[in-house]
């Protein structure tokens, strides 16, 4: 039964990291992606407040293995920079860092970044850090809209933020920022962990205000290749084609067991969609 494209899903580079970019471009097409989400962080793609890597030697490798890249994620957990930085010169350079994020974006021909609410300090009041990150995100959605590139904010789990973790907060997130540029996405292991599912999130965003899905399996914690979690593949695609969704559907995988043999773990991935895109 077809249910999606196979021009949908994408592969993505985050559980790599151990690897070559050379490595995980090769593996994303052996494997039969087509497009890549860019995580990018180290070693692959070095960004920071200041600079970035070599777009147009970096767009010459993708486009060798016949890939295209769509999304741009900047790293944005495992470095000093983010949206809801409650140190001022932080909160400057955080700024510079994502600007710089969606100047590569545009480079690479990218027409989305991925973006999240932040995370305040547990020892501030909770509303203070929300503003931070809305003023934040707000600004990016403009900057974004001067690069054609629109802001994709997912929601965390409880561990990873104390601002957006429900759908509930990226609705509310959405309605004050209410920018063309800025929409929302979503990411099924945080979706999973709060209790929700695909169609809750359609039905209280809207069809059109769902940009784009980090898609994996889970228990629900995880970011689990499908096969691996106790999701239901075949329920949610059918969501989603009642929905009209056309966008990418990337497997970030981050469980740390695939990281030592991630194309194995991509190529078992891949074949789970196989019987939905005939």
């Amino acid at each position: 039964m077809k249910l999606i494209e196979q021009n949908q899903l994408a592969g993505m580079n985050i559980h790599y990291r151990y690897f070559s970019l050379e490595y995980f471009l090769e593996s994303q097409a052996r494997a039969g992606f087509s497009n890549i989400e860019l995580w990018a962080g180290s070693p692959h793609f070095f960004l920071s407040d200041m600079d970035y890597d070599d777009c147009t030697r970096l767009k010459r490798k993708i486009q060798k293995y016949g890939l295209t890249v769509k999304v741009i994620t900047p790293e944005n957990c495992n470095v000093p920079y983010q949206f809801a930085a409650s140190d001022p010169d932080l909160y400057r350079r955080s700024f510079s860092y994502f600007k710089k994020g969606l100047d590569a974006g545009e480079e690479l021909g990218c027409t989305i970044m991925a973006v999240h609410s932040g995370r305040g300090n547990l020892n501030e009041d909770r509303e203070e850090a929300w503003k931070r990150g809305r003023d934040m995100l707000a600004r990016l959605a403009d900057y974004a809209q001067t690069k054609k590139i629109t802001l994709a904010m997912e929601s965390l789990r409880p561990q990873e933020t104390n601002l957006a973790v429900t759908l509930k907060d990226v609705k509310r997130m959405l309605d004050e920022i209410h920018h063309p540029n800025f929409k929302a996405m979503i990411d099924t292991c945080a979706m999973g962990v709060s209790g929700e599912d695909p169609e809750q999130w359609f039905q209280a965003l809207g069809d059109e205000n769902i940009i784009h899905m980090h898609f994996v399996d889970g228990n629900p914690y995880g970011h689990l290749i499908w096969g691996d979690g106790r999701h239901n593949l075949e329920a949610w695609l059918k969501i989603l084609q009642k929905h009209h969704y056309h966008g990418l559907l990337s497997q970030e995988i981050t469980a740390l067991d695939y990281c030592y043999e991630p194309a194995k773990a991509d190529v078992r991935n891949y074949q789970m969609f196989v019987p939905f895109m005939e």
